[in-house]
């Protein structure tokens, strides 16, 4: 009897780390999905022969996705439990990525953008349910390691997408039309491929019972959102969330347009290597931040951040030449605490209207669709990229108000 109780505890032990590296897996996934839209702006400018604005359109589309579907993602995790929303997620995933190819076979910019809006869906489902189920996959005790572990994986994921992109897509002789659009086939149908295998590993494998299950007859999250509209103090961390997201994807959307203008000669596929080392940059600065945070005030932290990505992005925008480019490579590393700080400081001390609140500050985020469409529309109407730039630092202006206030009240994100 004992022998096989520890025979059970060991398949049981062996399951959940399989439902660790599983769920872990879904960071990377989320974050090349995301970043390979920096290469598709670059690239469909070209291909289609875009302006700026309608070129960011890429971003519109896709962070409105995220916006429909981040309460539809709170309510089927709390329905039908995390592992059956991250499948659903996954499989939505995958029905955007194949959508690629006909909208491919179309030459059709529009059929693009609403494969982009299926594919954020599914990451909305995708972000709501992994936080959490990383958490409740092993021993409480362990949470925090196991999610830190989790996130150090999504800016990986970013790198690889824009090194897949660069590779895969762009090139130093791009093409237009119908050449163009079937340069992406290839990248989206090893996604939707990889995602639909992943899914398949993930409905095969054993989870423990707390990620499975779903709680029906528990409140809605809707329930709180009246409540959460009279709390000022939320409300601009709502704002200021909207703020960083327009920022950072604005700056990372562009900088490949950016690093042409400024740079004569350079190709749209050498450009993308800055964006690539960009995103590394923000990468060191989550574990430098994770430091700093463990001896400093969150807030402010976020605020001397906040200041000097101010004055990184006034360069940009009034200097169109290396220094400029030197500017907004390096804003990656001081953006890169800026979104969780803000989420701590956001949803403190908002006890049972925590999880309401966390599914409104995901749909902050709907920023990164709406400032990104500005800062394209800015450039069109000036005739320049850098004056662009300008958004991100009325952005970074904003985030450090919010933590000027917020000062003494977070500490590590």
């Amino acid at each position: 009897m004992q022998a096989d109780a520890r025979v059970d505890r060991q398949e049981d032990s062996g399951a959940t780390r399989m439902a660790v590296m599983l769920t872990i897996g879904l960071f990377f996934l989320w974050g090349l999905a995301n970043n390979l839209n920096d290469v598709l702006i670059a690239h469909f400018r070209h291909a289609f022969a875009l302006s700026d604005f309608a070129s960011g359109l890429v971003q519109s589309a896709f962070y409105l996705g995220y916006f429909c579907f981040a309460i539809p993602a709170a309510l089927t995790a709390q329905r039908f439990g995390y592992k059956a929303t991250v499948i659903l997620g996954l499989l939505l995933f995958a029905l955007g990525a194949l959508l690629f190819l006909p909208a491919s076979a179309a030459v059709s910019y529009p059929f693009f953008l609403f494969a982009l809006f299926v594919i954020a869906s599914g990451l909305a489902f995708l972000e709501t349910a992994a936080n959490p189920m990383v958490a409740v996959l092993g021993d409480a005790a362990g949470a925090a390691r196991r999610l830190n572990l989790a996130q150090a994986f999504n800016p990986l994921g970013s790198i690889t997408g824009v090194a897949l992109g660069a590779t895969l897509i762009l090139s130093d002789a791009p093409a237009q039309g119908a050449a163009a659009a079937a340069a992406v086939r290839l990248p989206y149908l090893l996604i939707a491929l990889v995602v639909l295998a992943w899914a398949a590993l993930l409905a095969r494998t054993s989870f423990p019972k707390a990620a499975v299950e779903g709680h029906a007859g528990a409140t809605s999250p809707l329930a709180g959102y009246r409540q959460l509209l009279r709390r000022p103090r939320y409300l601009a961390g709502v704002a200021a969330q909207f703020f960083y997201v327009g920022a950072q994807v604005g700056i990372w959307s562009y900088l490949i347009r950016y690093a042409q203008a400024a740079l004569p000669g350079i190709t749209a596929q050498h450009a993308a290597w800055l964006l690539t080392l960009s995103l590394g940059l923000f990468m060191a600065g989550r574990f430098a931040g994770a430091a700093l945070l463990s001896r400093f005030d969150g807030a402010r932290l976020m605020r001397l951040f906040a200041l000097v990505n101010l004055g990184l992005a006034l360069v940009g925008s009034v200097w169109l030449g290396l220094p400029g480019v030197v500017a907004l490579v390096a804003a990656s590393f001081f953006m890169s605490i800026m979104y969780p700080t803000i989420f701590v400081l956001s949803l403190d001390g908002l006890g049972p209207l925590t999880k309401p609140g966390a599914s409104m500050i995901v749909m902050a985020i709907i920023g990164g669709a709406v400032l990104t469409a500005v800062m394209g529309l800015i450039s069109d109407l000036a005739g320049t990229i850098n004056a662009a730039m300008a958004v991100p630092a009325f952005c970074f202006l904003v985030v450090a108000d919010y933590a000027h206030r917020m000062r003494g009240k977070g500490g590590a994100a």
